[in-house]
């Protein structure tokens, strides 16, 4: 009897699992979906757009691979999406990866001799790449050749593999964190940079016309106020303010709409959610607008300081929220108005 159950329960939570599999392998093909594939379609970033429609349209013409290209920015801008841009308009393939994913030499050196002419090599979070394993790209990117040691001790000798010409786009949220040996070793770099409510507001019109929503010029422009001026945010908020205006509203995401559903799911006029004010208020009630050490704000929060540091902290520092200091961090006056505090004196 007991064996039976267990059996049964099993396969009863085999279709729920399966389930679940399908729906997040549809969400990814919708994000996917979402992604431009030519220079033409992405918008945004207009200055990184015509360097690069420069330089492939030149390596082209020579028939040649287009130089090592750096992507740095914070996390959401559209490195990826470039990247592949990048590869769709040089008509090549293009072989993704990541930095903390090449744990060995041995890994690179398999990624590196399975490319053909042409190919686009990427490497994501390329700051975090063993530095064991950044020795051996060194030589693959100026020379295209790998260098192997066979054997050890006195019998071990080098054997050096040649490549075919390849372009290694490496993309990183902390350039500060690459070694310059290979920062040198890109022949450009691009920081991409925060979107306008204007960009996103078209980026958000276009996928709205993908996924089949119907939204009006006002709404888009709401979604992209409270966006951080970050595509990725603009396209997930798109997402929830199409479900809260197909269950509570007649489907069509108007001004109005749009921001009762950003209000229903925590995200305010300024782009904040639960946790940016949840930090604002522990440094402007708490700590009495005292400046603070991250370790103890982190604490405080229950959350990890490089998560403060990384995610919430830049752009609440863009829009003049939060200073650091000598001291710590530290709420502005900007930060007291929008809790509807007066601020103390002295701040």
């Amino acid at each position: 009897m007991f064996e039976a159950g267990a059996q049964s329960g099993r396969s009863s939570d085999r279709p729920a699992r399966a389930l679940s599999a399908e729906l997040q392998e549809e969400d990814l093909a919708i994000d996917r979906s979402l992604r431009p594939k030519y220079l033409k379609d992405y918008l945004g970033q207009e200055k990184v757009k015509e360097s690069l429609a420069i330089m492939i349209q030149a390596a082209q013409e020579r028939g040649e691979a287009a130089d090592h290209i750096l992507f740095s920015g914070p996390p959401g801008l559209g490195k990826t999406t470039l990247a592949t841009v990048v590869a769709n308009e040089m008509h090549s393939n293009i072989r993704t990866t990541s930095g903390p994913a090449i744990e060995r030499t041995g890994d690179l050196a398999a990624i590196l001799t399975n490319l053909e002419e042409g190919d686009v090599l990427f490497i994501d979070e390329i700051h975090r790449m063993n530095r064991m394993v950044e020795e051996v790209l060194y030589p693959a990117l100026e020379d295209f050749a790998l260098d192997i040691v066979v054997g050890k001790g006195p019998a071990a000798r080098s054997i050096r593999l040649d490549l075919p010409r390849f372009t290694l786009i490496g993309a990183t949220t902390r350039t500060g964190l690459l070694t310059g040996p290979l920062r040198d070793r890109f022949g450009i770099a691009f920081r991409l940079q925060y979107y306008t409510p204007e960009e996103l507001s078209s980026i958000v019109l276009r996928s709205a016309s993908i996924l089949g929503v119907n939204i009006q010029e006002e709404g888009a422009l709401e979604i992209a106020r409270r966006s951080r001026g970050t595509p990725r945010l603009a396209n997930r908020l798109l997402k929830r303010v199409r479900d809260f205006a197909q269950v509570r509203g007649d489907g069509v995401i108007d001004e109005d709409v749009a921001a009762q559903a950003l209000s229903f799911f925590e995200v305010d006029s300024l782009g904040l959610d639960a946790m940016d004010n949840r930090i604002l208020e522990m440094l402007t009630v708490q700590f009495g607008g005292r400046p603070v050490g991250l370790t103890t704000l982190a604490s405080a929060l229950s959350e990890e300081p490089d998560t403060l540091e990384d995610v919430y902290e830049p752009f609440l520092m863009q829009q003049g929220l939060v200073i650091r200091t000598p001291k710590g961090r530290q709420a502005t006056a900007r930060a007291y108005e929008h809790l509807g505090m007066v601020p103390p004196e002295g701040i």
